[in-house]
């Protein structure tokens, strides 16, 4: 096999190298993660949201309920000393029912206020919940995914492994300065620098040859370097 038979078959070799690591960067299932990423930090972003608000509410509440208890004992304590009948001054005894009466008002203000905390926070919580829900079928699939995307990639770098092995192998009797100039035009035309010249025509532009250059080619030997006129490529001829 001639020099340029051998740099074709490193060609193809890297051929099959690039469209490996193409598959290995564009696989499906990766576009899929990057999606799920993406839901799970909007949705990450939305329960913020709305955990703040559910938390302000809970505060709110907790207010009012401690406002409630502090009231619930006075009324306690006005009721205990109204009625043990330690107090008989008939004038008191208004005044520590009007008392009564009012704080008793007031506790079924406070009580409206909780309640409508209450009411309040409590669609904050169902959409908390929802929240929850999703991100953990989110979650589910992002490691089904990993997964995935894990066993295809330990499958594509076997295949790595050994197209670069006899990629190597192949590229051992090729010329040091052939190999770097075919390196450079590879990394010019697409990860193609060597294209076989099939009835006049290379197979890397899909251009046909003028007859001089093609005549010139002819009297030439198997190992003669000769570039594509159109494309600048290395024929194999």
């Amino acid at each position: 096999m001639s020099v340029l038979e051998d740099l074709l078959v490193v060609q193809e070799h890297d051929t099959v190298v690039d469209q490996l690591r193409h598959k290995k960067e564009t696989l499906p299932e990766q576009a899929r993660l990057r999606e799920v990423k993406q839901a799970l930090a909007a949705l990450d972003a939305s329960a913020a949201e709305v955990g703040n608000r559910r938390d302000e509410v809970a505060r709110r509440q907790q207010r009012h309920e401690d406002e409630l208890a502090s009231v619930e004992d006075k009324i306690r304590e006005v009721e205990k000393r109204l009625y043990s009948g330690e107090v008989s001054a008939p004038r008191e005894l208004q005044a520590m029912q009007a008392d009564v009466a009012s704080l008793n008002r007031h506790r079924s203000d406070i009580e409206d206020r909780v309640l409508e905390a209450m009411q309040e926070r409590e669609p904050l919580d169902a959409e908390l919940t929802n929240f929850a829900q999703q991100r953990s079928g989110l979650e589910a699939e992002a490691d089904q995914l990993g997964q995935a995307i894990g066993e295809q990639v330990k499958e594509i770098d076997a295949e790595l492994a050994t197209e670069l092995e006899a990629r190597e192998a192949a590229a051992v009797s090729i010329p040091d300065d052939l190999l770097s100039q075919y390196e450079r035009l590879r990394s010019k035309q697409g990860g193609v620098g060597a294209a076989r010249l099939v009835n006049g025509r290379c197979s890397g532009c899909h251009l046909t040859l003028p007859a001089t250059e093609l005549d010139r080619i002819k009297r030439g030997t198997p190992d003669t370097v000769v570039l594509c006129d159109q494309c600048g490529r290395i024929l194999v001829h």
